[in-house]
């Protein structure tokens, strides 16, 4: 089980070193072809990788009001289920401000579901969340 915390790990952690740089190809690498996906900013489920191609082209043109990303992985689990394995972590998104303070620019929670097929992890389930948001009273 170490081996295959080690192996998604190191998937999830090369494409999180480029999405932080706004490069999404890191994780449009990974996800299978009927990959289903949210995240707070989607109004629904995304369902497949052409879907993710296309929510995702317009990232690449964003210009960040801050510089030196980074992010923390925090506490990764596994859980393994045949060729199915349930990969779940915290992430922290830090930034350098134009005052030169480096503050947190985002605080998830992330599930990323794999499945092992022709010799390769690919996720086919990807939840992102805020860790404890705001939530506004009605």
């Amino acid at each position: 089980m170490d081996a295959l915390l080690d192996e998604l790990v190191r998937k999830e952690r090369s494409a999180l070193d480029r999405w932080i740089r706004l490069d999404p190809d890191g994780y449009l690498g990974i996800y299978a072809e009927n990959v289903v996906y949210f995240d707070p900013t989607t109004e629904r489920r995304v369902i497949g990788l052409d879907a993710m191609r296309g929510r995702l082209a317009s990232m690449r043109n964003v210009k960040l009001p801050f510089t030196n990303v980074r992010y923390e992985m925090i506490d990764p689990k596994i859980d393994p289920y045949g060729d199915i394995a349930l990969l779940t972590f915290n992430l922290v998104n830090y930034g350098i401000f134009s005052d030169g303070r480096e503050d947190v620019l985002a605080r998830w929670n992330a599930s990323e579901l794999y499945r092992f097929s022709d010799g390769n992890w690919r996720i086919v389930h990807s939840h992102w969340s805020y860790t404890k948001p705001e939530l506004k009273q009605p």
